[in-house]
């Protein structure tokens, strides 16, 4: 195929069967953020013809992905049925590697979490990742009462070039994150398929099928990790970029005092914070695992928290200019408390350094926080399988070339 033949629009049309496939998956989507909704509502949800409703919902039910759930009562004339999704219809695991733990959960099909595993750990490396699933996922499985043969896959959420950027204290053997081939990496003791993810896009997906998605269907992902990492969607669908490395805010440069400084990530992260904290006598430690602070470390959060702010100043503004979501979310492993003084921060300064834009969107705590990239990457096989796909009704570029 020339450059020319793969750069054409994608203008083909579809067929039935990928039309009845997205019509299921559409369907089932519904049902899931609605909770549990009458076929008369998810024909008004989906535009579908109750004929159609009443066809996908029979092969659904059939298929043990949803059930009906009693009777909604309070009109005239019979009571219509209610369906929701069925959690136990199948289950898919997430893991989150990063440079200071991994985190590994069991999901259930309605996004709840059943079993967790998380190490702490500096710069693992996968010999150690390897180690730990294998010694986790079948007690983890026994706790939660799930039969291996109900997992549907599972998704990996790992920062992209994991093993080449230069963060404080990498070692030089992690360089071998670059090489590995993470199908292979979990090939045992299951054979599960295996779906990866860039970890900042995987809790934004997450927060889309799970959490504030359901209230702002175009919005920013921003993951306060070891690193500082974002995500982009767009009227419900992840916007990727031309090569896959869209929201990458982490490595614009902060203005300070109207000079260039260095990358944002090197303070807006926890790794950030970690190095902020020991300077004044602190220990990340003190501030990750305390309720109440001293007055002398709620001081020191206080001046990470208006530098980390002012710092985001130039990001913010790029993104709402540029983007205009409804809101910016923050997640990630920044304790709750934190994130919502963050948040309050970065609002106050936007209302006065963004008073020109045309608009500002809110910042606020994502629903989904510390364990966001692996709860979103164990939705990944869910969406490969079940759950709507964008651009499904397009036919593969080369297939389109060729009819």
């Amino acid at each position: 195929m020339t450059a020319a033949a793969a750069s054409r629009p994608r203008l083909s049309g579809t067929n039935l069967e990928r039309a009845a496939d997205h019509n299921q998956r559409v369907t089932l989507h519904a049902i899931r953020v609605g909770g549990s909704l009458t076929r008369v509502e998810l024909a008004g949800i989906t535009g579908l013809t109750a004929a159609a409703i009443a066809n996908i919902t029979r092969r659904l039910l059939h298929d043990g992905l949803i059930e009906e759930a009693g009777q909604r009562r309070g009109g005239r004339g019979q009571p219509p049925t209610k369906l929701v999704v069925r959690p136990d219809a199948c289950h898919a695991i997430g893991v989150n590697i990063d440079r200071d733990h991994i985190t590994i959960v069991l999901v259930d099909f309605a996004g709840q979490t059943l079993a967790r595993v998380v190490k702490e750990i500096d710069y693992a490396l996968p010999d150690q990742v390897r180690a730990l699933y294998r010694a986790s996922i079948g007690e983890m499985l026994q706790r939660a009462g799930v039969d291996i043969a109900k997992v549907v896959g599972l998704g990996v959420a790992v920062p992209d070039q994991l093993g080449s950027i230069d963060l404080p204290g990498r070692p030089q053997a992690y360089a071998a994150w670059d090489g590995v081939n993470m199908a292979e990496l979990f090939a045992e003791p299951y054979g599960l398929p295996v779906f990866i993810e860039n970890d900042a896009a995987a809790a934004a997906m997450g927060e889309m099928q799970l959490g504030r998605g359901q209230q702002h269907n175009s919005f920013f992902y921003l993951l306060i990790s070891s690193g500082l990492g974002g995500g982009l969607v767009i009227d419900n669908a992840y916007s990727r970029g031309a090569t896959g490395r869209s929201g990458e805010l982490g490595f614009m440069r902060a203005y300070v005092d109207g000079a260039e400084g260095e990358q944002i990530q090197t303070l807006v992260s926890l790794s950030g914070l970690g190095r902020h904290l020991q300077r004044h006598g602190f220990a990340l430690a003190d501030v990750m695992n305390a309720e109440a602070f001293s007055p002398a470390l709620d001081a020191c959060v206080e001046s990470w928290i208006e530098q980390a702010a002012s710092w985001l100043v130039t990001p913010l503004t790029a993104i709402n200019c540029l983007i205009n979501p409804a809101a910016v979310l923050i997640g990630g492993r920044l304790p709750m408390a934190l994130v919502e003084r963050l948040a309050t921060r970065a609002n106050a300064l936007m209302a006065t350094a963004g008073a020109a834009l045309p608009a500002i969107a809110p910042v606020a705590r994502a629903e989904l926080s510390e364990d966001a990239p692996a709860v979103g990457a164990a939705i990944l096989p869910f969406s490969h399988y079940l759950l709507p796909k964008p651009g499904a009704l397009w036919k593969a570029s080369a297939d389109a070339l060729n009819s």
